[in-house]
């Protein structure tokens, strides 16, 4: 019958030297081929790899704050809003100013305060009502103040130059205040300016 010639065959071609040789070759050639059909998809993988987008480089690091050109937010992230610029008295609050002559935001104890824009610092420690507090001078008689940080949190002195995004200390309660927050002040010419405007105008928004 034919079905067992062809085992006997193979067989007997394997146990003779020239059989072995010509299977040793069609086994080279078979991997040889399953390399070159696997080559495209290795290549392939490889380019995708070395295709896939990094990370935009002006995306702010994590933590960071929000900037627009040279000046940011003196918080990173979300804030809880305060009293705005103006007529606006504390209920509770002798001593708090009833005409606000800054922007008050919170994130809560200990959150960094950072510098808004680049300039030198020219207040590091305690100042008037406000308490611990960074005044940083931008030129042209701008100046911008950061108000009630935590005692011993201040990382700036006098004389440093400072670029958005430095951090300046700690939010706190210090000074004339009536909670852990950030009063920032805006000084134009030497009179406080609203803040909300003033940085719209340089593409941020405070709410």
């Amino acid at each position: 019958m034919p079905g067992p010639a062809a085992p006997t065959a193979a067989f007997t071609v394997a146990r003779s030297r020239t059989g072995r040789r010509v299977l040793i070759a069609l086994t080279v050639l078979v991997l040889g081929a399953g390399g070159m059909l696997l080559t495209p998809v290795v290549l392939l993988a490889a380019a995708i790899g070395a295709g896939a987008p990094a990370p935009a480089p002006d995306r702010p690091a994590a933590g960071s704050p929000a900037a627009s050109g040279e000046w940011g937010m003196p918080l990173s992230g979300e804030f809880t809003r305060g009293r705005g610029f103006g007529h606006n008295p504390v209920i509770g609050c002798a001593y708090c100013s009833v005409n606000h002559q800054g922007y008050d935001m919170a994130q809560g104890c200990g959150s960094t305060i950072y510098a808004a824009g680049p300039g030198t610092v020219i207040t590091a420690g305690s100042y008037q009502g406000y308490g611990n507090t960074v005044r940083i001078d931008h030129g042209d008689r701008l100046v911008t103040l950061y108000g009630h940080m935590q005692s011993s949190s201040l990382r700036v002195q006098v004389g440093d130059t400072v670029t958005a995004g430095t951090a300046l200390g700690a939010e706190g309660n210090t000074g004339k205040s009536f909670g852990c927050h950030l009063h920032y002040e805006v000084i134009d010419h030497g009179a406080s300016i609203d803040p909300a405007p003033f940085m719209s105008s340089l593409g941020l928004a405070l709410p």
